[in-house]
């Protein structure tokens, strides 16, 4: 249990902070966020902009290739391609890899229940494009990333992959400033007394504890050194980088 020093006492953060009390202002206030800026389902909202925005690069870079295309999307739906506009047809595929198989609407997409960190289904280079965007920060540890960027490169002949900046102040998922530098155990106090962001809130200690771990976060450093020949674009909000793209094997 973390415990906090001040003026030489020791204080409990579950003591600190009431798991039992509601709290209507705040989840009135993450509602109200969550509506205007952060809901990207949403046209119009800040983060919906944002979305579109980054995609027209990927629109610019597919452009430049001859059909047919093949593109594997690695946690990807349906519905996202749905809203950037962009459906498969006329020699492109999509294919989506997620952690269950779903059903699809539209001719060209193929979903298949799979794991990004290993992909033996898939042979070497059978992808002229493997995508993925906001996914590595979901997939485990800093080895279970590197397996995943290891079995992009491996079945795709060039990569497009997005990922939150770990150094923007606010943590994207929780929506909750600097929440990703704060110690576990203050995460997981925080996760029980509140909903923050995308998830409701989690009486459980357990429950919380797991989805506060299950999120990593990753600086522009270990990007550039787990693709040391890519390109890696910074996508600015107010002045800060907000999330970083990588593009590896555009070149030719």
């Amino acid at each position: 249990v973390l415990s906090i020093a001040f003026k030489k006492r020791l204080f409990r953060v579950d003591s600190i902070i009431d798991v039992s009390l509601p709290l209507p202002l705040h989840t009135y206030f993450m509602k109200n966020l969550l509506n205007t800026l952060a809901d990207n389902r949403k046209a119009g909202t800040l983060a919906d902009k944002l979305r579109k925005r980054r995609f027209t690069l990927f629109r610019s870079l597919i452009d430049t290739l001859p059909l047919p295309i093949k593109i594997l999307d690695v946690g990807g739906t349906e519905i996202y391609w749905e809203r950037m506009g962009f459906l498969p047809g006329k020699g492109i595929t999509i294919t989506l890899l997620n952690t269950y198989q779903a059903a699809v609407k539209h001719p060209g997409f193929f979903s298949l229940k799979g794991d990004g960190r290993n992909m033996p289904e898939f042979t070497d280079n059978s992808f002229d494009i493997v995508f993925s965007n906001s996914v590595i920060e979901h997939v485990g540890s800093s080895e279970d990333q590197q397996k995943m960027v290891a079995e992009m490169r491996r079945v795709g002949k060039r990569l497009y992959l997005q990922t939150p900046n770990r150094y923007f102040p606010l943590e994207p998922h929780f929506l909750f400033p600097f929440f990703q530098f704060m110690p576990l155990g203050l995460q997981t106090a925080l996760l029980r007394r509140f909903s923050l962001g995308w998830y409701p809130r989690q009486p459980n200690k357990e429950k919380a504890r797991q989805l506060a771990s299950s999120i990593r976060l990753m600086t522009q450093q270990e990007l550039r050194s787990l693709y040391p020949k890519a390109k890696i674009v910074k996508e600015k909000f107010a002045g800060l980088t907000k999330s970083f793209v990588v593009l590896e094997g555009w070149e030719g």
